[in-house]
């Protein structure tokens, strides 16, 4: 597939000292007690300041998307949407570097379906506070940060991982219209950077899973399979936080109640979208924490928020059709399930890999490789059925 064309206003020449002049008001706005908590917050991360490798990568990105949201909250599409909300790239050109946003007010209206202020948005991504990174135990050469809050998730892709995901963005979208509790992960923009001539590099931005981290206890990737699917733990008392795997989770239970039924049919109804878009080797990301007394029981913290998740999306079928939940009264909502003593963060994430000849081929020497064993290259009519087995055999 050819990259997307160019949409119109396709170059922009912002100031290039608006992210800095927007970063000292929010760091002189931010007092030292509340620096030193969100710290707290922190463990296991780690700030890309000053003399870390990927410093000024991140500096480029703060600023660049600072400016991108800018003309999203300048200029936010109305009206319906058209073919040309998914096929625009905008390019801003900067002092030493040049930002693309593409499909840029697609993401926007999907942002705002999300009750996401681009003023929130903004302030999390831009200049503000240094992006964290964290150990990654994937072995894929992406590279990973969170915003200084930890609320949105960034990650290096390769161009055709970029297309395969622009090409699906549109049934993507449709889908989390018509299943607005989806546990897809919610993308929020795709962009490109590139330095002087250099090779342009892409990335995108989507909701953390793992939000609010404050509680989490224990982090998983989970692909339904077996080969290499191992982390060795961090030593105990160690401040790593460490995502672990499948082999990592035996003997664990998800402890659901009366909200089973309802991801088991969530994960039938996305992983058969992911089928259809001849997807695979996606992950269910799953972390743990337990609940305080107070906020156990129907009566506590589950509130019916249909409303919330629903707001600025037409549904496209009958409200019983699209497998409803009770949301918690907590940030991050879509991404949280209450079982009876804990709770659960859920999503689908790493939707861009298709079932090609490359996977193919790779499918038919991993089954020379390692044979009657279980690894993440197969079809994706038998990736999504694994997927949805395990899922079943690991929860009650």
């Amino acid at each position: 597939m050819a990259a997307p064309s160019p949409g119109p206003h396709e170059v922009l020449t912002p100031s290039p000292e608006a992210g800095h002049r927007a970063a000292t008001s929010s760091s002189g706005r931010r007092g030292l007690l509340w620096r030193l908590r969100d710290k707290q917050t922190r463990l296991g991360l780690f700030e890309i300041g000053p003399g870390h490798e990927l410093h000024q990568l991140t500096c480029m990105m703060q600023a660049g998307l600072w400016a991108a949201t800018q003309v999203s909250m300048d200029h936010p599409p109305t009206g319906l949407p058209t073919e040309e909300d998914f096929s625009e790239v905008l390019t801003q050109v900067h002092e030493d570097f040049e930002l693309g946003t593409l499909a840029g007010p697609a993401f926007a209206r999907l942002r705002r379906s999300l009750g996401l202020a681009e003023e929130d948005y903004q302030a999390a991504l831009g200049p503000g506070g240094p992006y964290l990174q964290f150990l990654s135990t994937s072995k894929s050469k992406a590279s990973f940060f969170l915003s200084h809050d930890q609320r949105f998730f960034l990650k290096t892709l390769r161009r055709r991982e970029v297309q395969a995901l622009l090409a699906h963005l549109p049934r993507y979208v449709q889908h989390l219209q018509r299943h607005p509790h989806s546990l897809l992960a919610r993308l929020l923009g795709v962009h490109s950077l590139r330095v002087a001539r250099g090779k342009k590099k892409y990335f995108i931005i989507m909701q953390s899973v793992f939000y609010p981290t404050g509680r989490i206890s224990e982090r998983y990737d989970i692909k339904g399979c077996e080969v290499s699917r191992w982390v060795e733990p961090a030593p105990e008392g160690s401040p790593l936080v460490l995502v672990l795997k499948d082999l990592n989770f035996q003997g664990k239970i998800i402890n659901l109640g009366p909200q089973r039924s309802w991801l088991l049919h969530q994960m039938e109804l996305d992983t058969a979208f992911l089928r259809e878009l001849n997807v695979l080797d996606y992950s269910l990301l799953m972390a743990f924490q337990r609940l305080h007394e107070d906020e156990q029981g129907p009566g506590n913290s589950l509130i019916f928020r249909t409303a919330r998740s629903m707001r600025g999306v037409q549904s496209l079928e009958e409200p019983e059709a699209q497998n409803r939940r009770l949301l918690p009264d907590t940030p991050n909502a879509l991404h949280i399930l209450d079982g009876p003593e804990q709770r659960y963060f859920l999503g689908l994430v790493d939707l861009t890999t298709v079932y090609g000849l490359r996977k193919r081929l790779e499918h038919l020497w991993k089954t020379l490789r390692y044979p009657g064993r279980t690894f993440s290259t197969v079809s994706p009519t038998r990736y999504a059925r694994r997927l949805c087995q395990w899922v079943e055999a690991h929860t009650e």
